[in-house]
């Protein structure tokens, strides 16, 4: 009777079905906890934390943000075989050597939340944690004790307006001189390769440069004036650490310092208002300490723009790919090999499309057109080198296999009825192709799209060898013709994920930005897939009303 009801059981496939939804909740499961994580690590980045002085034993003091807490074995003590310690961001890296502290419970006597203490955002250096001293005006001072504190703040936006000018007039005003300059270097150049160093022409280039150079002059005059009214320095006091007893005093210019926040002092709003200023700022700034603080901009605008490239390059290409294997080639044994061969390639490692970036795009396509159309410039290259357009070709080949796969799928969905329908009306193959089968299929085509779409903007490997920097000087969209600059590279949120999360000498300090980071890959991801998406269910809508008015 039991193998009776085994036999029973499994012809029936229950266990089969519980098996599969067993396995669907637990990828579900795992896929819900993996975003839950990097959602609490990633949106608890920028809430501002309370300030606490730990005294410890000699008369030694910590200032800093209690971080983690966690149990820690105490062997030597059986009565109590597990004690605690607690992590303390302490900030002043200058002064400490190292942003992180751990401290063993076991040696704090006791712990305040000092009205006072101050958190210092400043250009280098990471945080400081500490007390406001004295402001003064070049030797002259002008506040000290609590007036200080107010002072600070009265000061502060004008010192970023000011520091805001001269960055405006270097990145931009002689960014500017630089770029005309360059290209009347290249224009001498040219005429002298061409056997031209002397006359009119000459003459008007080397009075244009003498321009541009006085012009730089007057520039460098401007800054150093502005740079001039930045007399104010503030004075701040910090507790010497669990190294030793005692204070240390730091001064800074307050030309480095950003904001300057009472953390233990702030209501509800105050923070709430902090963090959206602190979430703006990563979102639309640049970055800065090696990418762990600051914004992500340029990773964004990289990300963005070369998965739109990428589309803009892939789509046409596993499109007409997809078309002439389903509708136009004579089906047999050739197509068959085909076929197999774009399947194996969607498993081919993606750091091997990065190689053959590399050698053909880069080394082949690249060195000619530096040599072709731009001789002037070597041995610099132009187009001999990383960029986004290479890095954005190597992912439409890498990506091509899914959107063939797909659109095939879609063809091979549409009615044959549909086809013979337009050619007994009167209709070429071209036109059929183009106005019958093509709408027909865009769903599927938009599919494969997004599905390339969310893979490449993942990927990091073959663009750490065809054109993603760590930093990149200037975006590859700007004001000088041609305005679209594919030649240049670079940022990317996920090779700035990696640099942060493995290449940065302080990985504690970095750790939350990785979270943050991968939270803003996700978005982006989703935005996009969304707006594909949301493309994709009105095509079919109105290929569905279509096909109903037939």
């Amino acid at each position: 009777m039991k193998r009776h009801w085994k036999h029973i059981l499994l012809r029936s496939g229950d266990p089969f079905i519980w098996l599969t939804g067993g396995a669907l909740a637990a990828s579900l499961l795992l896929v819900i906890g993996m975003i839950a994580l990097i959602f609490v690590s990633g949106l608890g980045f920028f809430w501002p934390h309370a300030l606490t002085k730990f005294d410890l034993g000699d008369g030694k003091q910590v200032l800093g943000a209690l971080m983690e807490r966690e149990e820690v074995p105490n062997p030597d003590n059986p009565e109590h075989a597990v004690r605690h310690r607690i992590k303390v961001k302490q900030g002043n890296r200058d002064l400490y050597g190292m942003d992180f502290l751990w401290i063993d419970e076991d040696q704090i006597k006791s712990r305040e939340l000092p009205g006072d203490a101050v958190q210092v955002e400043r250009m280098e250096w990471g945080h400081f944690y500490g007390y406001v001293k004295e402001v003064k005006d070049g030797d002259k001072p002008v506040a000290t004790g609590a007036e200080a504190f107010a002072k600070v703040q009265a000061l502060l936006p004008e010192a970023e307006r000011i520091r805001e000018e001269i960055r405006s007039l270097e990145r931009d005003s002689v960014g500017e001189i630089n770029y005309y300059q360059n290209q009347v270097r290249l224009k001498l150049k040219k005429l002298h390769m061409d056997g031209v160093d002397t006359g009119p022409e000459v003459d008007a280039l080397t009075k244009e440069m003498d321009s541009w150079q006085q012009k730089y002059i007057d520039l460098t005059k401007r800054i150093a004036e502005l740079k001039a009214k930045q007399t104010y320095s503030v004075s701040f006091t910090a507790p010497a650490g669990a190294l030793a007893s005692g204070e240390r005093e730091k001064t800074m210019a307050l030309a480095e310092i950003l904001r300057v926040d009472k953390p233990n002092h702030m209501s509800f709003v105050e923070k709430c208002s902090y963090y959206l200023a602190k979430v703006w700022e990563f979102v639309a700034a640049d970055p800065r300490e090696s990418n762990t603080e600051g914004g992500v901009f340029p990773a964004i605008f990289g990300t963005v723009m070369m998965v739109m490239i990428m589309s803009v390059l892939v789509t046409p290409l596993g499109v007409l790919a997809a078309f002439y294997l389903r509708e136009y080639a004579k089906q047999g044994t050739m197509v068959s090999i085909v076929r197999i061969a774009v399947n194996n390639l969607a498993g081919v490692p993606s750091i091997v499309f990065g190689v053959f970036g590399v050698g053909f795009f880069i080394y082949f396509m690249g060195a000619g057109t530096d040599k072709a159309l731009f001789p002037e410039m070597l041995p610099t290259p132009t187009f001999g080198t990383g960029g986004i357009l290479w890095a954005s070709l190597t992912l439409s080949l890498l990506t091509v296999p899914v959107v063939i796969v797909a659109t095939e799928e879609g063809l091979a969905a549409i009615p044959p009825s549909m086809r013979e329908g337009s050619l007994a009306l009167g209709a070429t193959k071209f036109e059929t192709t183009v106005r019958v089968v093509l709408p027909a299929v865009m769903p599927s085509i938009l599919t494969g799209l997004i599905l390339a779409m969310a893979r490449a903007a993942g990927e990091v490997a073959p663009l750490m060898i065809t054109g993603v920097v760590k930093l990149a000087p200037s975006l590859p969209l700007d004001g000088y013709f041609p305005y679209v600059h594919l030649e240049r590279k670079f940022m990317h949120l996920g090779f700035h994920i990696y640099d942060v999360g493995f290449q940065s000498p302080n990985v504690d300090a970095a750790r939350p930005m990785v979270f943050t980071t991968t939270l803003l890959l996700l978005g982006i991801i989703v935005l996009l897939n969304i707006g594909a998406i949301f493309i994709r269910n009105r095509l079919r809508k109105k290929f569905s009303a279509a096909t109903a008015a037939i």
